[in-house]
């Protein structure tokens, strides 16, 4: 009894593909420390608002009293003390660390929803062309070119100034929610492209597949065919396609708002506050190194972490 229960034992346990990727994930130490990166940005970002309570000070506070004649913070390195972590904004006294920490949940919220979206537009349209061909997906791949043939800055600078003035006039004030919304539906329109050619080159793979020829003769219907057959087998490209779209989001983010696109003064974001730190690089240089640095390694950690999780999916990496 005891020798067929070691037997049993030492017998070899099978994996899933997504159990093998996650260990291989797990051993990657690259993965693990990027991954702990992101983990802190995120819970930063999503405890903004008890940040700011235990900090004491609100990302519209003005210190005009910590400031010189000319505008400037009192003190070393921007005016860094006990009472603000990363100085203040020179000429209105803005505390730069709390401005950051609510321009992390801008940056993080405007990415992660706009790659939510494309992710389904791209899911939904590349897999019904895929599987379904002819006439439809001719439409869509002629929709995704015309998509890619547009000049999406051009497109951000004219169609964002006509949905304001749509919706509200020259002298309303535009609520933030509006000018983040009007990002992630930019990104959404312009992003959908990459995922569902991916998605569509898979499916295409896939459909003669046996298991699906098996499932289509047992008379699987369209849902059956694309939520249990074909999209279980093409989740490995998206989550890393995924992965990647969130930095570049974020970088769009910060591009955008750097020109005066899309958010408005009061909504904190790394490009306003990047493009505020220009006229300020000689006398203040810690007022640009704080945000530079905070969306460099947001944006690295990303990467790096796509980049792991790229490897880990792939069956026949080395790593």
């Amino acid at each position: 009894m005891t020798g067929h229960a070691g037997c049993r034992a030492r017998r070899p346990v099978g994996r899933s593909p997504g159990q093998l990727a996650w260990r291989r994930l797990c051993r990657d130490r690259t993965a693990l420390v990027s991954g702990a990166v992101l983990t802190l940005f995120v819970l930063v970002a999503f405890g903004a608002s008890l940040i700011e309570l235990a900090y004491g000070i609100d990302p519209r506070d003005q210190f005009q009293g910590k400031l010189d004649g000319a505008g400037m913070p009192f003190g070393y390195a921007g005016g860094v003390s006990k009472e603000h972590f990363f100085g203040l904004e020179p000429g209105l006294g803005r505390d730069i660390f709390i401005r950051l920490v609510h321009g992390l949940r801008t940056s993080l919220f405007i990415a992660l929803a706009a790659a939510v979206l494309t992710a389904v537009i791209g899911i939904v349209l590349g897999t019904l062309a895929g599987y379904l061909g002819g006439w439809l997906d001719a439409v869509v791949s002629w929709i995704t070119d015309l998509t890619l043939a547009m000049p999406f800055l051009v497109i951000a600078l004219a169609l964002t100034p006509t949905l304001t003035l749509r919706f509200y006039g020259p002298r309303d004030a535009v609520p933030p929610i509006f000018g983040i919304g009007v990002l992630i539906a930019i990104f959404a329109v312009f992003g959908w492209t990459s995922t569902a050619r991916l998605v569509r080159g898979q499916v295409i793979a896939l459909r003669e597949r046996e298991f699906v020829e098996a499932a289509r003769a047992s008379g699987a219907g369209l849902g059956h065919m694309l939520f249990r057959q074909l999209l279980p087998n093409t989740w490995a490209p998206i989550l890393v396609s995924f992965s990647l779209a969130v930095p570049q989001f974020i970088t769009g983010e910060a591009a955008l708002s750097f020109i005066g696109v899309g958010l408005s003064e009061e909504t904190p974001s790394f490009g306003r506050m990047i493009y505020q730190s220009l006229d300020y690089l000689q006398t203040d240089p810690a007022f640009v190194f704080f945000p530079g640095v905070t969306i460099l390694a947001l944006v690295f950690a990303f990467n790096l972490f796509g980049d792991a999780l790229r490897d880990a999916l792939d069956p026949k990496s080395v790593r």
